[in-house]
């Protein structure tokens, strides 16, 4: 069954360079439908974990978590903390189908990545986007991750596979748990569905937000386990930890 929506038609508006920002309606003057003053006022995410992302008073440090226990993946790249007015497009495109939305942001991860690579940043051979299940897909009718995932590959020019991942279990929704059972909550729910071969292979998981990191955990290790050689993150935002600003 193939729910997601016929993009190139759906966010055609996108590739038009004359069009208005689509914060502010002032002239984009750029390739992408954000000017440039609403651009520079993003929640841009500057100190960080260097391996999860979370947001951190300096850049450069660990958080508590990944000192004690490097986690499964090696590293997240996530442009913007979860804030205004970031939150609200990612809400708009992923729970009301505002496709140009998805597409503006999709495109400025793709810019901040391949800026990433131009550094240090090592290309990966494949993204991934994170699966949903079966019924939660067919209720929504499109996986946001997978058109994420898509618009990134076609820009970047990184082969994408949305079917070698297979959730199993149509699990409660993580925002809804605490650190420890959204763990609990992602065992065994996840699966290879595919038969390409990872082994010895760099992936890269695509979603929208990252909020603990359970799921992007529980991929890793399975992707680990079948003998990829490194799994990274690349995400739209990351949140803070409960009670952080």
């Amino acid at each position: 069954m193939r729910c997601q929506p016929h993009q190139e038609a759906s966010v055609y508006i996108c590739t038009n360079n004359n069009q208005p920002c689509l914060l502010c309606d002032e002239a984009s003057e750029q390739p992408h439908p954000i000017c440039v003053p609403c651009e520079s006022e993003l929640p841009w995410l500057d100190e960080h974990c260097r391996i999860c992302a979370l947001p951190l008073p300096m850049r450069g440090l660990l958080c508590g978590q990944c000192a004690r226990r490097r986690p499964a993946f090696q590293q997240v790249e996530a442009p913007w903390h979860y804030g205004f007015p970031v939150d609200a497009l990612i809400t708009r495109f992923k729970h009301q189908r505002q496709w140009p939305l998805g597409r503006l942001l999709a495109q400025m991860l793709g810019n901040w990545l391949s800026h990433r690579f131009d550094e240090d940043l090592p290309r990966p051979d494949l993204l991934l986007p994170v699966p949903m299940a079966t019924r939660r897909l067919r209720q929504r009718g499109y996986n946001q991750a997978q058109m994420l995932a898509e618009w990134i590959s076609g820009q970047l020019k990184i082969p994408c596979n949305a079917q070698l991942l297979e959730r199993l279990r149509d699990t409660p929704a993580q925002q809804d748990l605490n650190a420890r059972a959204r763990k609990r909550n992602l065992t065994g729910a996840f699966a290879l569905a595919a038969s390409e071969n990872i082994l010895g292979r760099h992936l890269a998981l695509v979603d929208d937000v990252l909020t603990t990191g359970a799921t992007a955990q529980a991929l890793a290790r399975l992707l680990r386990d079948a003998g990829a050689k490194r799994v990274d993150v690349y995400c739209l935002t990351r949140t803070p930890r409960p009670g952080d600003a």
